[in-house]
């Protein structure tokens, strides 16, 4: 009964760490493709990702920093209100 009870376990906890992948720099990176998330130990600091419906990518980080890209551009928001985008044939900052 015990084994049975650490296998069914095993498999549980397997299934839930299946899309997490320590990196040779030591970052923990999770995802599905749609949503992912890392963490960087050695800075502090988390990450997230999400895709919405029109494909648009939207990252963000534990500082406050705030990124959304598509096709090549974007708009990043630091956390201090400084807004910096690249479009098509230009790019600069606030």
């Amino acid at each position: 009964m015990k084994a049975l009870f650490i296998l069914a376990l095993a498999l549980i906890a397997s299934n839930v760490h299946a899309g997490c992948a320590r990196t040779a720099t030591g970052k923990v990176v999770c995802g599905n493709g749609d949503e992912s998330a890392s963490y960087n130990p050695n800075t502090g600091v988390a990450r997230k990702s999400e895709v919405n419906a029109n494909g648009v990518r939207t990252y963000e980080s534990s500082t406050g920093a705030e990124a959304k890209t598509k096709n090549g551009m974007g708009v990043y928001r630091a956390p201090s209100g400084k807004t910096c985008v690249k479009g098509r044939y230009n790019q600069g900052c606030n």
